[in-house]
């Protein structure tokens, strides 16, 4: 069974934050975490959908893949291909997984445009999530 999940993408800021808070209201005693192939910072967007859901990004503190301890992570779910690329310098094959999740910060349009192109992506994370880990059920 997996004990600790790493979520990751390119800056940290938008897709591997808001999958490590998805799971994390999942419940169950796994430790999640987020990282990114490099430094950036929580993006705006995302502390707007998911307040949606009562979840706050507060807490959340961007970092690397060199911030964590990749020695302590059994399953690390890259969600762009250059941070399943970087993941693999690091860590063996089968305890990475690539999830092709659609970027929502290259959407264009009017604020409505991209609050929904936020909200896709936190419900594909969230459909992915529920698919993957079965045993785990949203809390309340």
């Amino acid at each position: 069974m997996t004990q600790s999940v790493l979520f990751a993408c390119n800056m940290n800021s938008v897709r591997s934050p808001m999958a490590a808070a998805l799971l994390r209201l999942r419940g169950g005693d796994i430790r999640v975490d987020s990282a990114g192939v490099y430094e950036g910072g929580l993006d705006p967007f995302v502390e707007l959908v998911m307040g949606e859901l009562g979840v706050s990004m507060g807490g959340h503190e961007p970092k690397t893949l060199t911030d964590v301890d990749l020695g302590k992570v059994d399953l690390l779910i890259a969600l762009t291909p250059e941070a399943a690329a970087e993941a693999r310098r690091f860590l063996p094959r089968d305890s990475i997984e690539f999830w092709d999740i659609e970027n929502p910060s290259e959407e264009r349009g009017d604020r409505d445009a991209l609050l929904e192109a936020y909200r896709r992506v936190r419900d594909a994370l969230s459909a992915r999530l529920k698919a993957r880990f079965p045993e785990l059920q949203e809390k309340p």
